[in-house]
């Protein structure tokens, strides 16, 4: 059982190194200063729109019954059952939330940008190393995710 674990760790992991890094930017900030100003933001949004998770059901389903017969001719009648609703959770808030902290990261001068993950010649090509102050973007340019969690972006021509 833990070998599917493992596997399924695995591929939850290399999904994520093929993901885009979707990010507050702004050229020339430290990415230890975006971090403090999107984590003072967040709780900036957290504390004019509070969290407010809710709980529902959803409805049941009804199975109706059905008759199953063999090929000689013998029956049997299985009767209909409901199937409960699910419980789901969400917050009503989440979306205004998200809005917030945006509109506080646009005061402090960054805006959401999406950079594409690095084709794997150009990761493989490339020297291992974090970015550590948010480069100009082009067209060309792209991310390489490590293995620690940071990142490196790199800008093609």
């Amino acid at each position: 059982m833990k070998h599917y674990h493992l596997m399924g760790l695995a591929g939850v992991l290399f999904l994520v190194g093929c993901a885009p890094l979707n990010t507050y930017y702004k050229p020339g900030v430290s990415v230890n200063a975006l971090e403090r100003q999107t984590t003072a933001c967040q709780t900036r949004a957290l504390r004019e729109v509070p969290s407010s998770t809710q709980v529902r059901r959803t409805p049941p389903r009804y199975i109706p019954g059905s008759r199953v017969c063999n090929a000689a001719g013998t029956c049997v009648t299985r009767p209909g059952r409901y199937i409960p609703g699910e419980l789901v959770t969400f917050d009503p808030n989440d979306g205004l939330r998200k809005r917030v902290e945006a509109q506080c990261m646009a005061d402090k001068g960054y805006a959401p940008v999406s950079i594409p993950p690095c084709p794997d010649s150009i990761a493989r090509a490339t020297p291992a190393r974090a970015t550590t102050t948010l480069p100009n973007l082009n067209r060309n340019s792209c991310v390489i995710r490590n293995s620690d969690g940071s990142f490196q972006i790199v800008t093609r021509g």
